[in-house]
């Protein structure tokens, strides 16, 4: 089951990508009809981002003891939860157009993600994969891994709060040109924080299905940052030349 699993989400990843080249998923400034029934976009976000922390904390749970409350085990948990809760249960309530609406066919697609993803990770490193002694925080893998991690997660949370400060009570609404942090050199850091994010979970857990998100996590932000760049470049004719989409000078 966990092998059928594993490349049913590789393939959803693949034809995610290759969907994503030619149309760009209908929610927040992309928002459009043709996509069914909506819902408000806050209730959208909590219920499709919940179950990656969730089914996390419950394959830990089920989990041989031995590696749930191990130094590793228990690192990896902290690791997941800070990203997923934070994004689960706070982002949706601090995000720009939380009254807004998105399509529930893109809130269930995310919900079978997110499912699956939680689930590969979470059972690999608590159930099925080798079991990471209290030596492997010292392997420059783990090392390197949760640095980059680390890194990641400080340039979404900047790029985040730069977009919040946009819409500070008291300012006008609409959409404006963001500046500061990596803002100067792409449009999108926030996803690019992201991808940096799951690369360091890769590395740091040493797993295939760490990987196989990275990939997944790259095939879904990498297009959506190219019709994010698009989308400023059409609206805002001042709009710096110098910004790529997603990767500084590269992408």
């Amino acid at each position: 089951m966990y092998r059928l699993i594993f490349w049913a989400f590789a393939a959803y990843a693949t034809i995610a990508f290759v969907s994503l080249q030619f149309v760009s998923a209908p929610y927040g400034r992309h928002l459009r009809e043709g996509w069914g029934p909506k819902i408000n976009a806050t209730l959208g976000w909590v219920i499709m981002e919940a179950p990656a922390s969730l089914v996390f904390f419950a394959c830990w749970l089920t989990g041989e003891p031995t590696r749930r409350f191990s130094a590793t085990g228990l690192i990896f948990q902290v690791l997941w939860q800070t990203h997923y809760v934070y994004r689960s249960f706070v982002f949706p309530f601090r995000r720009r157009g939380g009254q807004r609406e998105m399509p529930i066919s893109i809130v269930l697609m995310a919900i079978l993600f997110n499912l699956a993803n939680a689930y590969l990770n979470a059972s690999w490193l608590y159930t099925l994969g080798p079991e990471r002694a209290a030596t492997w925080l010292a392997d420059p893998c783990f090392l390197a891994g949760i640095t980059i991690f680390a890194a990641g997660w400080w340039i979404n949370q900047q790029s985040d709060q730069i977009l919040f400060n946009l819409r500070k009570p008291g300012t006008e609404g609409g959409y404006r040109i963001p500046h500061g942090g990596l803002f100067r050199w792409v449009s999108c850091p926030n996803y690019f924080g992201e991808l940096v994010e799951w690369f360091g979970w890769a590395l740091c857990t040493f797993s295939p299905a760490g990987l196989a998100f990275a990939l997944a996590s790259a095939a879904n932000l990498v297009p959506r940052a190219r019709s994010h760049h698009r989308w400023y470049r059409e609206t805002f004719p001042d709009y710096p030349p110098e910004r790529k989409a997603i990767v500084p000078l590269v992408l």
